[in-house]
C-alpha cells in the first residue's frame, strides 16, 4: 500500500480556504469534512486537512502562528511540466493567493515557483527532468 500524507493547516475562514483549494485543483472529500474541517484531496496519496483554529487547537497546545508573518512550513508538490507549474501559480493567484513569495528557480532541468494561499501558507510547485537532473548531478 502506498503511503499517504495528510498536511494539516489552520485556516481563519474555512469556506474561503475550501474555495481556494478547489480553484487550484483539489477536491473536497465530504466524508471527512464538516463545519470545522475540510479534507481536500490533491492526489490519491496527498490530502490537505483545512482546520478552523478551534479544531486545530485540539491537536496541539502550541500557539498557532500567523503564516503571513512567520514561517511554519514550506510544502512542495511536483508537477508534470514547466507549463503545469506556471498554470498552478496562475490558478492560485486567480483564486486569491499571491504569486512567488519565494524566488523562481530555473536550472534548466528543474523549474519551480511558489504561491501563498489566503492564510499565508506557502506552496512550492516543482518540475524536474529526472534524466537531465541525474546527468547534471553526475557531472558535479
Amino acid at each position: 500500500m502506498s503511503k499517504m500524507i495528510f498536511v494539516n493547516l489552520p485556516v481563519s475562514d474555512l469556506p474561503r480556504a475550501v474555495a481556494f483549494y478547489e480553484a487550484v485543483g483539489a477536491t473536497k472529500n465530504p466524508q471527512f469534512s464538516d463545519d470545522t474541517a475540510a479534507c481536500m484531496v490533491l492526489s490519491d496519496t496527498i490530502h490537505v486537512m483545512l482546520l478552523t483554529h478551534d479544531k486545530y487547537r485540539q491537536f496541539t497546545s502550541k500557539k498557532i502562528v500567523d503564516a503571513k508573518t512567520s514561517s511554519e512550513v514550506l510544502i512542495c508538490a511536483s508537477a508534470d511540466s514547466r507549463d503545469e507549474v506556471d498554470g498552478l501559480v496562475k490558478k492560485a493567484v486567480g483564486a486569491g493567493g499571491s504569486a512567488d513569495p519565494t524566488p523562481t528557480q530555473d536550472f534548466g532541468f528543474m523549474y519551480g515557483r511558489s504561491y501563498e494561499d489566503p492564510d499565508g501558507h506557502i506552496w512550492e510547485v516543482m518540475w524536474m527532468d529526472m534524466a537531465a537532473a541525474q546527468s547534471a548531478m553526475a557531472q558535479a
